[in-house]
């Protein structure tokens, strides 16, 4: 498994034990936090749009005593749960959650929670992602409350990190990000078992940026194409050869790949048309790869189009850099969670392979050291292959207690590091 070992004392929690009744607090919760789950799951809302989720967390958490910051474009939130005594200036320990929902049909059939929106799923966890964050955020209040929680803690609730590049990028503007010392979030993955987590040091998803490629020319009959610009051959060689070129020019260690996901033009047999369209994504390993690319996309297009006499204009939408894990950060999250839940001896945190799907959590580890943990979803058992972004996607919802418990363990049991 790509993880470290502690190299020195107190680089980690030293065994972090919060309070004993701790897992009695969360299971307390559960019932709650599987019906809040179910409820976004009947109810989900595309990025930028959650304002019925926001709602629901604002009033929960103005419930359980907190203030609640609603973002400034009205959805997504932060709260700051600070206990008494805090001296000026310390760092919180944050988690985060994103809230959005995905574009897709919910195509389960056999659940009581199955989306009443025709055309919207949450279909990647977000709502599962969202209920554990609520969880550690009210167990944590009431430990700030009776003197038990020892540094400040921040949650945030994230809208739309579904749509490049992300509503992170909201949160930090809404300065979310100041005063955080260390974030942590977790993600899905319905290829591991509930009740363990996958951990990655260094690089655990990948930079992902959207194009869409414009040709044009002034069209002509299909009996004279020497006349004209033949855009239908110019667009089939640039979907053709320009993954090929892109990879040629650049590191292969890098991991870069250009892959099309929509190609247009054209309306008749006997007509060359005079605008086409290519649409797809580059995604990248390393961040080398990812600043490199769009110029060297820009130069390869400009050689290609000369031969074909075609115009271009590339619309190259940045999206998100990879996550990086930090060392201690993955230590930590590997400690708390083999205190927590492994028995006699026995690991619940895998290894797990570098992802080319995309995470706006990375706009975070800009500001602040930090990890992403893949959340285990997958019932013991279960054989029926589940995928992210499918609309048959689903969990076990033991996952939502497991992963509020190892997020308010880390916050319990944090020294400030």
């Amino acid at each position: 498994m790509n993880r470290p070992e502690p190299t020195q004392p107190g680089a980690t929690l030293a065994a972090a034990r919060p309070a004993a009744d701790l897992r009695d607090r969360v299971g307390a919760l559960e019932p709650e936090l599987i019906a809040f789950r179910r409820d976004l799951h009947r109810h989900p809302e595309l990025g930028r749009q959650e304002f019925r989720t926001t709602g629901l967390l604002r009033d929960r958490l103005v419930a359980a005593g907190l203030e609640p910051r609603v973002l400034p474009g009205g959805t997504g939130l932060l709260v700051d749960i600070v206990p008494a005594g805090t001296a000026p200036g310390a760092e919180f320990l944050a988690f985060r959650a994103d809230i959005d929902a995905l574009p897709i049909d919910d195509a389960k059939t056999d659940v009581p929670y199955r989306s009443t929106v025709p055309g919207r799923a949450h279909a990647c966890g977000h709502d599962v992602h969202t209920a554990v964050v609520l969880g550690a955020g009210l167990v944590l209040a009431e430990a700030a409350r009776t003197g038990e929680l020892r540094r400040p803690v921040r949650l945030v609730f994230q809208p739309a990190e579904e749509v490049m590049p992300g509503g992170a990028l909201d949160v930090i503007k809404a300065r979310g990000m100041d005063g955080v010392g260390r974030i942590f979030a977790v993600h899905c993955d319905p290829k591991v078992e509930v009740g363990r987590i996958a951990l990655r040091t260094g690089a655990i998803t990948s930079a992902c940026d959207r194009l869409v490629l414009h040709l044009d020319g002034p069209g002509g009959h299909t009996a004279r194409p020497h006349l004209t610009t033949d855009l239908v051959t110019a667009v089939a060689r640039m979907a053709a050869d320009l993954p090929g070129a892109l990879a040629r020019r650049m590191d292969p260690r890098w991991g870069v790949s250009l892959v099309w996901g929509r190609i247009a033009s054209g309306s008749a047999p006997n007509v060359i048309p005079q605008h086409a369209e290519l649409e797809g994504t580059v995604r990248c390993l390393e961040l080398d790869g990812w600043r490199e690319a769009p110029d060297l996309l820009h130069e390869l297009i400009a050689k290609l189009s000369e031969t074909y006499r075609a115009k271009w204009t590339l619309d190259y939408h940045r999206g998100v850099p990879p996550v990086v894990n930090e060392a201690v950060s993955v230590a930590l999250l590997d400690e708390v969670m083999n205190a927590r839940f492994g028995r006699d001896g026995r690991q619940v945190v895998e290894g797990t392979e570098q992802s080319l799907g995309g995470e706006d959590f990375s706009w975070y580890l800009e500001h602040a050291p930090g990890a992403l943990a893949r959340l285990g979803v997958r019932a013991p058992g279960d054989t029926t292959v589940r995928d992210l972004h499918q609309g048959r996607f689903d969990v076990d919802e033991r996952a939502i207690g497991i992963g509020a418990e190892l997020f308010a363990a880390l916050a319990l049991g944090a020294d400030g590091r």
